[in-house]
């Protein structure tokens, strides 16, 4: 038989290329100075300030004296306090929704009144009477004023607040000066907080009502 002649399919590899690393080109970088080496600029201009800062006079700081006056030492100013005057000085004082007209008189008994009754009838509690009282305190002038109040709205409480601002401000209206100290104690900023109004579906302002699964 015949021999078949098996033809070997023989493939030629290419050969193989051999990568040439591109060479980078030589360049001339000019290397940076270092940072702990000065140049002969930076260290003209560090004389230059040195010479400047002698030739400059020196400016003496003065000394800063704060005045501390504290509720001890406040006295009260008799040069504007006359009891023969029928002068008085009116404020108004609010707080939520009561409203306090307060009249300071420099003549006659130097009580309080409010609403026609006398403070400790109307304002029963201690609190309520010493919270009136508070500014007249602070600027240590109890008993110096015949004071009339007309007070509306809101509750005890409020009022007795409203009338304290207006108390505040009717002796801002009779001294200025007084400005200062009661706008630091704060009796001088109306509060202006207020109950929130009612919501439809709402038993509250945001109280929803109570859910029943059944």
């Amino acid at each position: 038989m015949a021999e078949k002649k098996t033809e070997k399919k023989t493939t030629k590899k290419e050969p193989a290329v051999k990568k040439t690393a591109t060479k980078k080109k030589e360049t001339e970088v000019a290397k940076k100075p270092s940072s702990k080496v000065k140049t002969v600029k930076q260290v003209k201009a560090k004389e230059e300030l040195k010479i400047e800062e002698k030739t400059l006079p020196k400016l003496e700081m003065p000394e800063l004296i704060e005045e501390k006056r504290d509720d001890d030492d406040f006295v009260f100013d008799e040069s504007k306090y006359d009891e023969n005057s029928n002068q008085y000085f009116e404020a108004t004082g609010r707080r939520k929704t009561a409203v306090a007209r307060v009249r300071l008189y420099t003549k006659g008994d130097k009580t309080i009144t409010v609403n026609g009754k006398d403070i400790s009838e109307y304002f029963k509690t201690l609190v309520l009477q010493k919270t009136v009282g508070y500014s007249l305190d602070r600027m240590k002038s109890t008993g110096r004023f015949r004071i009339t109040v007309i007070v509306k709205g809101g509750g005890m409480n409020s009022q007795a607040e409203a009338v304290r601002h207006g108390i505040t401000r009717a002796l801002v209206v009779f001294n200025p000066e007084y400005r200062k100290r009661l706008r630091k104690a704060g009796f001088l900023t109306r509060d202006s907080r207020m109950k929130e109004r009612k919501k439809f579906g709402l038993k509250r302002a945001r109280r929803a009502p109570q859910w029943s699964k059944r």
